[in-house]
């Protein structure tokens, strides 16, 4: 509710005082003078401002381009370098092949990484690898090779001086397995792993896999 506030301004009355003389004077009669009263106008309403609506322009939504995935090429079969005996595909992959072979596989590295008598096994020891595929895949597999080598510093005659058995756990079709041969043969003899065979089994066995044998032919 809005107060009015009403001004009043109160009349002002003027009495003219009276003169003495000898004769006695008629008494003027005395004039009164009032002010009007001051109407009271009401305050005037306050105008209500409009508020202005401010609007948020819309941002333009700018479809996002759909991307269409290629599938990823299938590798290429049989795999490159690789040697073929029925479904069996071997290969000794180079000293430049295995930097990304061992970067690659966790479990080649863990293998790697053994020590014995604090030297890492394959620094210490002879050892070899070989890589291996099944067109059909393996329950199995057992990968076997020699440690040859001069029969002295004199005479350069080779001859066998063990032989390693390797068992590793069963691998897909068209799957590509590292098998690591480690011999007992030590290392700066310069021995060298030769004839490596590998067999893909499709039969369950006993014996505990993986695994790995060396059996000294000198004994």
């Amino acid at each position: 509710m809005i107060k009015r506030l009403i001004v009043f301004t109160l009349s002002l009355v003027l009495i003219a005082s009276p003169t003495y003389g000898a004769t006695k004077k008629p008494t003027p009669t005395p004039t009164v003078k009032t002010t009007a009263k001051a109407t009271a106008k009401p305050a005037p309403k306050p105008t209500a401002t409009k508020k202005k609506v401010v609007t948020k322009k819309k941002k333009k939504v700018v479809p996002k381009k759909k991307v269409s995935l290629s599938p990823s090429p299938k590798p290429a079969w049989p795999p490159a370098g690789f040697k073929a005996n029925g479904e069996i595909y071997a290969k000794i992959p180079s000293s430049i092949d295995m930097i990304g072979i061992v970067s690659a596989s966790k479990s080649l590295s863990s293998q790697l990484a053994q020590k014995v008598d604090g030297v890492p096994v394959c620094e210490k020891y002879t050892c070899g690898v070989v890589q291996v595929a099944s067109l059909n895949g393996c329950i199995w597999w057992e990968v076997t090779a020699n440690v040859i080598g001069p029969v002295s510093a004199t005479d350069k005659t080779t001859k066998i001086y063990g032989k390693i058995r390797t068992t590793i756990v069963q691998s897909a079709p068209k799957a590509i397995v590292t098998v690591l041969l480690v011999s007992q043969e030590p290392l700066k003899l310069k021995h060298l792993i030769s004839n490596i065979g590998a067999y893909c089994h499709h039969d369950a066995t006993t014996e505990k896999i993986p695994s790995n044998t060396y059996q000294d032919s000198t004994t």
